[in-house]
């Protein structure tokens, strides 16, 4: 059996790859899927295509894990790849009752069923936009994320993680 694995991944974490990992054990095939909204072009850190670019290196140990993108209903993603099952992780009960909507919403006009994996608790924390806000600042958040979302969100950021180095280095120095 087959899953998709939907979201914005922008960037992917840590928390994602844990469930990603997961329900490659459970699943013969799972497709990560960014999916994408015309109208919200702009809101995101990374392009699509650096966002498919990211996944596909963070995934790229997992052999039966690709990667895709598609812009409109979910639905209509899992009907045109003929899957059955989404994957939406959970990080707290407060996520609970949204994706529960969602879930009764895309059975009710799609026919599929969503599983939910519970994220790791040392995860449960951890949110893209949290990521994206830390790294901002030059923060540390390689253990939020894998490697792949960290190298790019240094590029990203770029100037800000030299100013803080240059900082450190001038107190030790000092």
């Amino acid at each position: 059996m087959n899953a998709v694995f939907p979201g914005s991944f922008d960037p992917i974490t840590s928390g994602h790859m844990d469930v990603l990992t997961r329900a490659a054990k459970m699943f013969g095939q799972v497709t990560v899927t960014v999916m994408h909204n015309a109208r919200k072009q702009g809101r995101h850190l990374f392009t699509l295509d650096e966002r498919l670019a990211i996944l596909r290196e963070a995934t790229a140990h997992l052999p039966n894990v690709s990667v895709d993108s598609f812009g409109g209903l979910l639905v209509d993603y899992m009907a045109q790849q003929q899957e059955g099952i989404i994957i939406r992780g959970l990080r707290a009960v407060s996520d609970y009752e949204y994706e529960l909507q969602i879930a009764h919403l895309n059975r009710q006009i799609g026919e599929v069923e969503t599983v939910f994996i519970m994220a790791a608790t040392r995860w449960s924390f951890v949110s893209s936009s949290m990521v994206r806000e830390i790294a901002s600042y030059g923060g540390d958040i390689s253990e939020m994320v894998p490697r792949a979302s960290a190298a790019a969100l240094r590029r990203k950021h770029a100037d800000v993680y030299a100013e803080r180095e240059a900082e450190q280095r001038a107190r030790t120095e000092g």
